[in-house]
C-alpha cells in the first residue's frame, strides 16, 4: 500500500481538499475511488488511470460522465505519492498553465519538505 499525501502551500491552502471541495459529489466519488486505486497499485497503475507527463511529474486521469478531470502528482522513495494539483479538463489537451502550476507545487514542496527531512 502507498502513502498518499495532500500537497499543502506554505501558507497552509491544502490544493486537493480545495479543489475536490469544487466537484459534484458523485465526481468527487470517481476522484476518491481512483486516487484508493493509486494507493493500491502505486507505480504499477498505467494507462488509462494514469500517464508520464514529464520529469517527476504524472497525471492521475478521471473520466466521469461527460467531465474529465486531472490531478497531477509525484513519486516519493518509500511508497509516499504526493498529489499536487488538481482541475477539470476543458479542452483535448492539458494547457501548459496547469502542468506550469503543479510544477510550482512540486518545487515548493521539494525545497520546504524534503530539506526537513
Amino acid at each position: 500500500m502507498w502513502e498518499i499525501e495532500f500537497y499543502k502551500t506554505a501558507e497552509g491552502k491544502e490544493v486537493i481538499a480545495d479543489f475536490l471541495d469544487t466537484l459534484p459529489t458523485k465526481h468527487r466519488a470517481k476522484v476518491l475511488w481512483e486516487v484508493d486505486l493509486l494507493a493500491t497499485y502505486g507505480t504499477a497503475l498505467s494507462m488509462p488511470y494514469t500517464r508520464h507527463i514529464e520529469g517527476k511529474l504524472w497525471e492521475l486521469r478521471i473520466k466521469f460522465a461527460s467531465d474529465i478531470s486531472r490531478i497531477f502528482y509525484f513519486v516519493l522513495q518509500g511508497n509516499k505519492i504526493v498529489l499536487l494539483h488538481g482541475f477539470v479538463k476543458k479542452t483535448d489537451k492539458v494547457s501548459q498553465g496547469e502542468i506550469d502550476r503543479a510544477k510550482e507545487h512540486l518545487n515548493d514542496y521539494e525545497r520546504r519538505c524534503l530539506n526537513e527531512l
